[in-house]
C-alpha cells in the first residue's frame, strides 16, 4: 500500500467514526431532471402497463436508484430507538404502523406534509417524527424525509450520527442553493434527513418566507410518493409549529405521559385549525 492509499484509508476510517456528512447531491451524480429523463427512456408504453401505470413505473425506478452510502445496523437502530421491520419490539412497530395507516386513510393514500410538535418541552416530538418517517419508509414503494425545523434545539442529526455541512436555513438563505445539497441519507433505506442548518436565530422569519413555501412544494414534488415529516419546537414555547402548519397538510401533537392535564392538552391543540389537526399521540 503506497502513502496515498494509506492516507485515503485513514481518512475514510475517521469519517466512519465521526459520522457522515454525505448529501444526496454528492451521492447522486446526476440531477433530478436527468434522473427523470433517463427513467423515462426505460419506461414501457402505457399499452403494456395500462392507463396511469407509466408514472408509477417511473417512480419505482427512481426509488430503486436511491443510493445508501451507509446503513445503520440493527444494533445502531436499537440503541437510537428507531424502528425497523425486523425489530423485536413488535408493540412499538405496530404503534407506528397504526399511525401510518390512519394518516394514509386521512390523506386518501396521497403523500403529504405533516408537522409533529410537542405539547410541552420534553414531549418527545423528535422520537415520534423520526419513527413515523421510518414507518413510511418500510414500504419499498414509498420514501420519506424528516425535516428538523427545531432551530433552537435541533437533535435529529445527532440521533442519526450525521455531521451536516448545511441544512434548511442555508437553503432558505441562498436562492441558488440546490435541495440535493441538504438531503442527507440516514442509513435507513428510503429515508432522508434535512437538518436545521447553520443559522438558527429568528426561525419565524425563515418559516414565514415565500422561499419556505416553495421549498416544501419542491421537496414534495421531488418524489411524488415521498412523505414529509417536520419536527418542530414545542407549541407551548414557540409559534413555529402553528406557522408551519399553515404551509403543511396536517399537524400532530405529541403529549408526554402523565405530564399534562386534559385542559393543558386541549389548550395546546387550539394552536391548530380543526381541518389540519389530526390528533394527539401519547408518548411514554
Amino acid at each position: 500500500m503506497n502513502d496515498t492509499e494509506r492516507s485515503r484509508k485513514q481518512k475514510s476510517s475517521r469519517n466512519d467514526e465521526a459520522g457522515t456528512s454525505v448529501t444526496e447531491a454528492s451521492v447522486e451524480e446526476r440531477s433530478w431532471s436527468e434522473e427523470y429523463s433517463d427513467s423515462r427512456m426505460l419506461v414501457p408504453s402505457s399499452l403494456e402497463l395500462g392507463a396511469g401505470a407509466v408514472d408509477k413505473y417511473v417512480i419505482s425506478k427512481q426509488i430503486a436508484r436511491m443510493q445508501e452510502p451507509r446503513r445503520l445496523t440493527t444494533d445502531d437502530m436499537d440503541e437510537r430507538r428507531i424502528i425497523y421491520p425486523e425489530s423485536p419490539n413488535r408493540d412499538l412497530i405496530n404503534h407506528f404502523r397504526n399511525l401510518r395507516t390512519k394518516l394514509l386513510e386521512k390523506s386518501g393514500g396521497n403523500n403529504f406534509t405533516l408537522v409533529v410538535t410537542g405539547a410541552c418541552e420534553g414531549a418527545g416530538s423528535s422520537f415520534i417524527a423520526l419513527n413515523l418517517a421510518a414507518a413510511f419508509a418500510f414500504d419499498q414503494a414509498k420514501t420519506a424525509v424528516v425535516i428538523d425545523c427545531n432551530l433552537r434545539e435541533p437533535a435529529l442529526h445527532s440521533t442519526l450520527d450525521i455531521i451536516p455541512d448545511a441544512g434548511l436555513t442555508d437553503f432558505l438563505d441562498d436562492p441558488d442553493y440546490e435541495i440535493g445539497r441538504i438531503l442527507y441519507p440516514t442509513g435507513i433505506p428510503r429515508l432522508r434527513l434535512i437538518p436545521a442548518g447553520s443559522r438558527r436565530e429568528t426561525p419565524s422569519e425563515f418559516f414565514t418566507s415565500f422561499r419556505m413555501k416553495q421549498f416544501l412544494q419542491a421537496v414534495r414534488r421531488r418524489y411524488p410518493d415521498r412523505f414529509i415529516i417536520l419536527d418542530t419546537a414545542p407549541v407551548s414555547q414557540s409559534p413555529d409549529a402553528r406557522i408551519l402548519t399553515e404551509l403543511c397538510d396536517y399537524a400532530m401533537l405529541v403529549v408526554p405521559h402523565g405530564k399534562l392535564t386534559a385542559a393543558g392538552i386541549e389548550n395546546a391543540a387550539q394552536a391548530f385549525s380543526s381541518e389540519k389537526y389530526v390528533g394527539a399521540v401519547l408518548n411514554g
